[in-house]
């Protein structure tokens, strides 16, 4: 008589052994499983008892159905609950053709059950004559960690079936070059919100190294043994903007167009924040845990003035401002660095960083020029209305920080993901934000046009058409059309009159924003009426003369590097004098959390409206599953209008910019500071 217990022990152990790791399932059948396991007796193993054969009993099927594929992967080595020793020869042939059977199938999904037991560890049946007959079957206990309830079963292995999925296509896909050089982007300042994405190309490289080192055999189990410890940003990697560089460079995508293609995605001055879709079970979500955290009052903000600040939170503040924060330390910096007497006949042109280094420390005043062209850079800092309220962002303070908008810059960076030329030196720029079909017509001098049915082609003049949003460059949701000309000199003397076609009204939009780019000096012009089929509306004249070139409005005009105007109180184009430079309170305190910016607060600055609170971006990662509905809230949680706050301009670390700055000492100079 075979001692069935030997090998029911020996599965047991091998199972219990194998349940303090993670436990996983392979791709085979129930019925084929059950089939290999009652065909793998030697024979004479196996008689028949009644009606069939002794081992075919339904409790150790129910068993073999359930767990029989039940698997652990340990540096890549697959182990089936069958590879245990048995001690008794015929059932250890069925074992090993077992363990040979289900290692042969790949790993489909982690293992989850539903009861704390698998099989029944013994039966009994009635004897002729009276008594009971005992039969041992296969048993195990399962550890809680692998016990989920049935109707939860489902989701729970198909999220986990999606995580190895897209992380496995972005180890195969994707390739190490590609990732390298995006980081190389990140490291020059290239790309915008770079220094925020370098976490997530790290950890993908960090994994893509592992992978590549496999074996054919190893790769296919290895997101699987990872699975349980693989972060969000590494399974969402390629779906995510930055990944999304990654694939594009991996295609051989040209550069310019690969990273113009990321920047419309996450570039603020490229795409409006759209009003998220939400259910009330998610809004409920939400608020519970807000309440749970002790952040409700995290989310009421206010513009923050100079009181709420330390002298720890800036690198430069002028005497009325030491007195209005807390701390004395500013008094033994009083004394100024000695300089060398000097004359300065020209602008020095300077870093940022060395500015704060080496030219900064040595000012006891410093003025800004604010030009036109920084319209976009305009900036508050956000403070909570509670001040004892718990963090709400990811770095250790609660303040945060507003931008201005500017169509200007989103117009340009709109032309330059569709590929258009933004570069040369005289370029018109044409946007709405509705579904009607708008058509750039150039009239040139001696009768040729520059339209739709010359894009791609150069005119006599040197002009081309190159983006045409209604002809097929999938931008329809905000639409743009571009015509350039590379070279002045290609121009005929003459005048040029740019107009804007309604070719086919489609919907209730209204209006249309034009640039016209003259070497640097952007006039921007809108028409705010509704247009009708077929209607032609004339928007400047360039004319080129003996005298140069030079652009006439016909319809309401601004000029950027034009004259001084007047912006949240600073008149721009003159010198305005600066309270307080400080680099983005998530930079604070020897903190690196994301992209670095820098402030020159303004006296007398003050936002003229409602600015927001907070972003998505800033917010602590526990708080990412409700992100839908914060965006929502933080829409609606603006600040009240105030006299009294900390504005100014800003500049990020990875966008390039410049603006003067006159510094006043033991000498005064102006210097050209560098982002």
């Amino acid at each position: 008589m075979l001692d069935f217990k030997k090998f029911r022990n020996a599965v047991q152990k091998q199972f219990n052994a194998m349940a303090k790791g993670e436990l996983f399932v392979t791709d085979t059948s129930k019925d084929e499983i059950w089939q290999t396991y009652l065909a793998s007796f030697p024979e004479g193993s196996n008689p028949m008892y009644k009606n069939r054969t002794e081992h075919d009993c339904n409790c150790c099927k129910q068993f073999i159905r359930a767990v029989g594929n039940v698997v652990s992967v340990q540096n890549g080595v697959v182990t089936s609950i069958w590879d245990g020793v048995v001690g008794e020869p015929a059932y250890q042939v069925v074992s090993d053709a077992m363990a040979s059977y289900v290692k042969s199938k790949p790993v489909v999904n982690m293992f989850l059950h539903y009861e704390r037991s698998a099989g029944t560890e013994k039966s009994f049946s009635a004897m002729v004559g009276g008594g009971a007959t005992q039969w041992d079957h296969f048993h195990v206990m399962i550890p809680a960690k692998f016990v989920v309830n049935s109707s939860n079963i489902g989701t729970l292995l198909h999220q986990t079936r999606a995580k190895v999925e897209t992380t496995e296509r972005a180890l195969k896909e994707l390739s190490l070059d590609a990732a390298d050089s995006v980081l190389e982007l990140i490291a020059q300042n290239s790309i915008y919100r770079g220094e925020e994405m370098k976490y997530q190309v790290n950890e993908f490289i960090t994994l893509k190294k592992k992978w590549n080192k496999l074996s054919a055999q190893k790769k296919q189990t290895f997101v699987w043994e990872n699975v349980s410890t693989l972060a969000g940003s590494v399974t969402g990697f390629q779906g995510s903007s930055i990944g999304g560089l990654v694939d594009d460079l991996t295609k051989d995508m040209g550069l310019e167009e690969a990273v113009g293609r990321y920047e419309f995605k996450v570039a603020p001055s490229n795409y409006r924040r759209s009003t998220a879709l939400v259910t009330k079970k998610m809004i409920a979500d939400a608020k519970k845990k807000i309440a749970e955290l002790g952040l409700a009052s995290a989310l009421e903000r206010r513009y923050a003035v100079l009181g709420d600040i330390t002298i720890n939170n800036v690198l430069y503040a002028n005497r009325d401002a030491k007195s209005a924060m807390s701390g004395d330390v500013f008094d033994q910096l009083g004394a100024a660095v000695a300089a060398v007497t000097k004359k300065l006949d020209k602008v020095d042109e300077v870093g940022i960083e060395k500015f704060l280094s080496d030219v900064m420390p040595k000012a006891t005043s410093l003025e800004i020029m604010v030009e036109n062209k920084h319209a976009g850079n305009f900036v508050s800092l956000i403070a909570p209305e509670n001040a004892s309220a718990n963090p709400l962002f990811k770095w250790g303070n609660d303040f945060s920080w507003s931008y201005t908008g500017d169509v200007a810059d989103s117009m340009k960076e709109k032309v330059k993901a569709a590929g258009g030329n933004v570069t040369g030196e005289l370029c018109c720029r044409l946007a709405w934000e509705y579904t009607d079909d708008l058509d750039f017509h150039m009239y040139e001098p001696s009768n040729s046009r520059i339209y739709y049915m010359t894009r791609h082609t150069n005119s006599v003049n040197g002009g081309r058409l190159d983006v045409d949003a209604n002809g097929g460059s999938g931008m329809m949701d905000h639409p743009v059309e571009n015509i350039f000309y590379n070279s002045l000199s290609t121009m005929k003397n003459g005048e040029y009159i740019l107009k804007v076609h309604c070719f086919s009204r489609r919907s209730n939009g209204i209006g249309f924003d034009v640039e016209v780019d003259l070497l640097g000096e952007v006039h921007h012009f809108s028409y705010n009426k509704e247009m009708h089929n077929g209607q032609m509306v004339e928007v400047a004249k360039i004319i080129k003369d003996k005298n140069g070139v030079r652009v006439e409005p016909l319809l309401k005009s601004s000029v950027s590097g034009g004259p001084s105007k007047e912006v949240w109180g600073v008149n721009t184009n003159t010198f305005v004098p600066v309270n307080v430079v400080m680099l983005s309170p998530n930079h604070w305190d020897d903190k690196a959390v994301g992209n670095k910016h820098y402030f020159f607060m303004i006296e007398g600055c003050a936002n003229d409206g409602h600015a927001r609170g907070f972003y998505n971006e800033f917010l602590r990662e526990d708080l990412t599953p409700h992100r839908k509905v914060l965006e929502m809230v933080g829409s609606k949680m603006k600040t009240e209008k105030a006299e009294k706050q900390l504005s100014g301009v800003g500049f990020s670390s990875t966008i390039r910019n410049s603006v003067l700055v006159k510094v006043n000492g033991k000498f005064s100079r102006i210097v050209r500071v560098v982002f």
